[in-house]
C-alpha cells in the first residue's frame, strides 16, 4: 500500500522522536560504561563523551579490591532471588484466595490491602516494628520487606479471575485439594504474568538501596547497591583505595579517580540485572495485559 505525503511526514516525525528519545535514554548508561573504561586523570580533563580516550581495567581491578564487595554481590543476588521467589508464591496464594467466590470478609481484605497502596505508618513507626521483632540487622528481614505487594496481587487477581471454572471442577472432581489444583492447575498456566511479574519483583530487589540503608548495619550484610551508594557518595572511596596492597596503589595512584571508581562500580552493579531483560522481554506486554483486562 502506497503512502500518501502526509503518512510519509507523519512517519518520518514518529521514528525522529523515537530515534531522540532512545538516544537520550541509552546516552547516560553508555557514557558511563565509557567513563568507567578510560583512565581517571584523563576522564578528569573532560572531553570523554562516545569512546574511552585512554582505555583502562584498573578502575574495575580497584572495585574488587574491595573485600566488601563479593559479599555484597552474594547478599543482592540471594536476596534477589530468595525474595522473587517467595513474593511470587505469596502474592499468587492471596491473590487466588481473593478470586474466589465466598470467601468470608474478602471485601474487608481487600479494602485493607488496597489502603496500604496510598497510605503507610511511616519509615520511624517502621523500624520500630522492624526493631522489635528482632528483624533489625538481619537477611531475613531483607527477604521479608515487600514480599506483597498488593499492585501485583491485584494483577495476579485478575488473571485468575479470567482461568475457565471447568479448569478446576475437573482437577477436584480428580480428588485435587485446593493447593493442589493452585500448584498443579493454576499456576502452570500462569506463566507470562508470573514472568512479568517476577521480573519486576527482581529488578526492585535488586535495585532497593534505601531499605537496607535504613535497617541493617552489619557490612557484611550490605547489599551491593547500597554499597554502590555509599561509593558514589565517597563515604568508602577512602577505604577502597586504602585496601590496595601497596603495588596496586604503585599502579594505579596516577590514574583511579573518585569519578572514575564510581562509574566502574555503577556498571558491576548494574549490568547483572540488565542481562535478564532480553530473555523476558517477551512477558513484559503479554502478561501484564491478560492480568489487567477483563471482558
Amino acid at each position: 500500500m502506497k503512502l500518501s505525503a502526509g503518512d510519509r511526514i507523519l512517519k518520518f516525525v514518529i521514528y525522529a522522536l523515537l530515534s531522540i528519545l532512545a538516544f537520550v535514554t541509552f546516552y547516560p548508561f553508555w557514557n558511563s560504561l565509557v567513563l568507567s573504561l578510560n583512565v581517571g586523570s584523563d576522564t578528569s580533563s573532560g572531553g570523554v563523551t562516545f569512546w574511552p580516550r585512554q582505555f583502562t581495567l584498573e578502575n574495575y581491578a580497584v572495585v574488587f579490591q574491595e573485600k566488601n564487595i563479593y559479599s555484597a554481590y552474594l547478599i543482592t543476588i540471594l536476596r534477589t532471588v530468595i525474595g522473587t521467589v517467595c513474593a511470587l508464591l505469596f502474592t499468587s496464594l492471596f491473590a487466588y484466595a481473593m478470586s474466589k467466590k465466598g470467601i468470608m470478609f474478602k471485601k474487608t481484605y481487600m479494602i485493607l490491602a488496597v489502603i496500604t497502596m496510598f497510605f503507610s505508618g511511616g519509615i520511624i513507626p517502621y523500624f520500630i516494628l522492624v526493631y522489635h521483632l528482632q528483624l533489625y540487622d538481619t537477611f531475613l528481614f531483607l527477604v521479608l520487606h515487600g514480599m506483597v505487594n498488593v499492585y501485583n496481587m491485584i494483577i495476579f487477581r485478575t488473571f485468575f479471575m479470567e482461568l475457565p471454572d471447568g479448569l478446576e471442577e475437573s482437577a477436584k472432581m480428580d480428588g485435587c485439594s485446593n493447593f493442589g489444583v493452585f500448584f498443579r492447575i493454576v499456576l502452570p498456566v500462569s506463566g507470562p504474568v508470573m514472568a512479568t511479574l517476577g521480573l519486576f519483583t527482581a529488578v526492585f530487589l535488586w535495585n532497593d538501596w534505601f531499605i537496607p540503608a535504613v535497617f541493617i548495619s552489619n557490612q557484611n550484610l550490605i547489599p551491593l547497591q547500597t554499597l554502590l551508594v555509599q561509593i558514589i557518595n565517597a563515604g568508602t572511596t577512602a577505604s577502597l583505595m586504602t585496601n590496595l596492597n601497596s603495588y596496586a596503589q604503585s599502579m594505579v595512584q596516577n590514574t583511579v579517580t573518585v569519578k572514575s571508581l564510581q562509574m566502574a562500580t555503577m556498571m558491576v552493579a548494574t549490568l547483572p540485572i540488565l542481562m535478564i531483560y532480553p530473555f523476558l522481554q517477551k512477558y513484559f506486554v503479554k502478561g501484564v495485559l491478560v492480568g489487567s483486562l477483563k471482558e
